[in-house]
């Protein structure tokens, strides 16, 4: 039974996030064997934990197998990272593939990228984050994270600066608090930092990705598309299997399937165009030309229910 003085941590797999408790007599080893059952990785042999919150990370030392964690510079607050090396010998199937709207020319194991939609208010971005990392839709998340963005451009006035935010920094830091603020480039860069990893947006507009965090070489990635005006949190989704939403950043199967997709959502015109788009607000019905003048149109009069007039 654990002890009123147990150590939480913070562990981050392919299954997801999750936190743990630990007792203080824990033996490294059996801290080994925890984090492998969560991670669901069975083969000791290919296990690889770190931990720490910013690069370049501290690989945690297991030469001590009998060692107890509290001897061994571990404690409340840590996050670990667990993952699988990457196979020591590339094979034909490995190779990555270049449809993936084709389900046949993916095996069953190698899945396929999926769009899980979100509600479509303002904080899309926040709950797509939240989607990936906890595995569920959870608009609730959004003001934590509104937080979190605030706090850590508060904390760096000379890199968040008036010209880069497009507004004075403590101006900034209130507005992206506001449950109506839409949250773009500066936030997902912030809340790569923040989690730890690297963020890959799929861009259905100019059929491209972009990848927040990917200077920190992150292990882990997880993955969201964008629409224009709309962000969705992406999973692989593998027949018999659990739904995965974070993967190892040494996986360029997974990232070639994200710029395939890019490309595929763009040839099927999946994307609201921002400049061009013409929007009918439903509160008033008055047409706007362009996401400007629909921003303009909302902060004049506190509609924010818009639908895109098709051509």
């Amino acid at each position: 039974m654990l002890g009123e003085h147990g150590i939480k941590v913070k562990i981050m797999s392919k299954k997801g996030c999750e936190t743990m408790t630990l007792n203080p007599g824990c033996s490294m080893k059996q801290l080994k064997q925890k984090l492998a059952e969560m991670a669901c990785i069975y083969d000791p042999d290919s296990i690889v934990i770190s931990k720490g919150y910013f690069k370049p990370r501290e690989t945690v030392d297991f030469s001590k197998p009998e060692a107890r964690i509290s001897e061994c510079n571990i404690i409340s607050g840590d996050i670990f990272y667990v993952a699988e090396k990457p196979p020591g010998e590339i094979h034909p199937e490995d190779v990555p593939r270049t449809e993936v709207v084709n389900t046949e020319t993916l095996s069953e194991n190698h899945g396929m990228l999926m769009k899980k939609v979100v509600p479509g208010d303002n904080s899309c971005l926040f709950t797509s984050i939240g989607f990936v990392i906890n595995g569920k839709v959870d608009p609730a998340c959004a003001d934590y994270m509104r937080s979190i963005v605030a706090s850590a451009v508060a904390q760096e006035p000379d890199n968040f600066s008036e010209a880069i935010l497009g507004r004075p920094n403590a101006e900034y830091c209130k507005w992206i608090q506001q449950p109506d603020s839409w949250g773009g480039a500066i936030e997902l860069s912030v809340l790569s930092k923040y989690y730890g990893m690297e963020i890959v947006v799929v861009d259905s507009i100019n059929a491209i990705i972009n990848r927040f965090g990917e200077d920190h070489q992150y292990p882990l990635r997880v993955f969201l598309m964008f629409d224009g005006i709309h962000f969705d949190p992406l999973y692989l989704e593998r027949e018999g299997q659990d739904h995965q939403t974070i993967f190892q950043a040494e996986d360029s199967r997974i990232l070639q399937q994200a710029s395939e997709l890019a490309k595929e959502a763009n040839s099927s015109r999946q994307y609201t165009d921002v400049q061009k788009f013409t929007l009918k607000c439903e509160d008033c019905g008055v047409m706007l030309s362009g996401q400007v003048a629909a921003t303009h149109h909302a902060k004049d009069t506190g509609h924010t229910n818009f639908g895109e007039v098709m051509p």
